[in-house]
């Protein structure tokens, strides 16, 4: 796998986060766990305010580890609304960590991306409907 240096996007973050010891495995690697959970996070806050209210996970379209993350990294999660449907949203993030090398060079990597269906609820197990604009 060949990691490109890149830079942030141009908006601010759905999310922003340090990792941090207790996320990773012995050698320093983060768990992929805690970065989907994290993308989760940042999809459901941007789905939760388009359709107004609470909003479940329904599915995980895709998603694609580019690059490793470590400890220290700061990782910026991008969430975009791509589609609306009657119940249900989907969302796109991008996820880019930033990583402070020797004499304070920070680098810049896209580590994963993701797409995933939030279904907008009134309460567990009850849809509800997308309000219109």
């Amino acid at each position: 796998m060949m990691v490109v240096e890149t830079s942030l996007p141009a908006e601010e973050p759905t999310l922003r986060i340090m990792t941090r010891p207790n996320d990773a495995n012995i050698k320093g690697d983060i768990f992929g766990g805690w970065l989907m959970a994290q993308i989760d996070i940042a999809g459901a806050a941007v789905a939760a305010v388009r359709a107004q209210g609470a909003v479940v996970t329904a599915a995980i379209k895709e998603m694609g580890f580019l690059a490793p993350l470590y400890i220290h990294d700061v990782v910026s999660f991008y969430a975009k609304l791509i589609k609306v449907g009657s119940t249900s949203l989907t969302i796109a993030v991008e996820v880019y960590a930033q990583r402070l090398l020797e004499r304070g060079h920070r680098a810049t990597y896209r580590v994963s991306e993701a797409t995933l269906v939030y279904v907008a609820v009134e309460k567990p197990g009850v849809k509800r409907r997308v309000p219109e604009l």
